[in-house]
């Protein structure tokens, strides 16, 4: 088999509480279909959780104008810990979300009537605007303007469209992300002190920044639910940075993962490991089929960036259509290349929370 990329899943959310945070991203960021919402242990994540089996609860929700989901995850046998310290941009990890909205002074004025805390509005490379939020833990979302969505809506916010992550070498990010990720596009290449990262932590600091996106459309199942997005990586110049999960788990509170959605985990493996970053975890090799997660199911591996960045790959086998009827679709009985039809994902409204 080929290897396909859908595009971004969803981004991993770590969180004190799942259901609170739940809420709260629904109202904000209109993610209210409701894929998996599960309590179960994370007997695979070993590495990333001080080689111990934890308690968790699950929450997997998406904005049908599309974009990527949000993995909302919430430790349930291990006290959440937050950063010992304040992340700043160039910080290494993801110090960021971004979100796409059609227009960014509408959606600017729906978040100041809800008294979100906002920045100022900024303009991006493209000419559009962009600005930032945040949520009700401190983690940052920058909305930004975008012209592609899947099912219009009322509500001003789409899905994840990308991540802000801070790197400390970025040639060797950017061969990351290309290779393996077909981020192969730059948009932008830029040195210099920036007012938007002076605003997040980073005054006085020179950045070299770097947004990413692909030039060639994604390809599978729910490639046109999740659409285009992009990676922007910060390098902080003489300055020094901090891992952003220093001495913490995965699933403590902040940004733990960016997931994909692609179908040829063989091949995702192979390649992985020819560019020297190969699965730090991986359900393929130990299941005689998949991994269940409710009515969902799959196999999902991890590897990590070069600074230690997590990226999960997700291979879906399974997912839930009409989940009141009990109906699901069995994707491995699908054309991997091929995009689900509009009518079908269209579907996923029935299951809205």
């Amino acid at each position: 088999m080929e290897l396909y990329n859908s595009g971004i899943q969803q981004i991993g959310i770590g969180v004190p509480d799942a259901d609170a945070a739940w809420k709260w991203y629904k109202e904000y960021f209109n993610v209210d279909i409701v894929m998996i919402d599960e309590y179960a242990k994370a007997e695979y994540m070993l590495p990333y959780t001080g080689g111990e089996v934890c308690d968790r609860h699950t929450i997997l929700a998406v904005n049908l104008q599309g974009g990527g989901g949000f993995e909302i995850w919430e430790h349930r046998s291990h006290m959440p810990t937050f950063p010992e310290f304040a992340v700043r941009p160039g910080d290494l990890g993801i110090s960021a979300c971004k979100i796409k909205c059609r227009n960014a002074a509408q959606a600017y004025h729906f978040y100041k009537q809800k008294k979100a805390r906002l920045s100022p509005m900024y303009t991006a490379v493209n000419g559009g605007s962009y600005f930032y939020l945040h949520d009700l833990y401190g983690n940052v979302f920058q909305v930004l303007e975008c012209d592609d969505f899947f099912h219009l809506s009322t509500h001003p916010a789409g899905g994840a469209y990308g991540a802000v992550i801070g790197v400390s070498d970025m040639e060797k990010s950017i061969q990351f992300y290309r290779n393996l990720l077909g981020y192969d596009h730059v948009l932008s290449d830029q040195t210099g002190e920036f007012d938007d990262l002076a605003y997040l932590g980073g005054e006085g600091i020179v950045y070299r920044r770097v947004v990413l996106t692909h030039s060639k459309p994604r390809v599978g199942a729910f490639s046109r639910l999740f659409g285009t997005s992009q990676i922007e990586l910060l390098l902080a110049k003489d300055c020094e940075v901090r891992k952003i999960y220093e001495n913490r788990w995965w699933g403590d509170p902040g940004f733990i993962h960016l997931c994909f959605d692609i179908r040829g985990m063989r091949e995702m493996r192979e390649r992985c490991e020819r560019e020297g970053h190969p699965f730090t975890v991986d359900t393929e090799s130990l299941l005689e089929d998949h991994f269940d997660m409710g009515e969902a199911a799959g196999n999902f591996a991890y590897n990590e960036d070069p600074d230690g960045t997590l990226i999960e790959y997700v291979e879906t086998h399974r997912i839930p259509l009409l989940q009141k009827w009990g109906i699901s679709l069995n994707l491995r009985k699908r054309k991997p290349d091929k995009h689900l039809p509009d009518w079908m994902l269209k579907c996923l409204r029935f299951m809205r929370k």
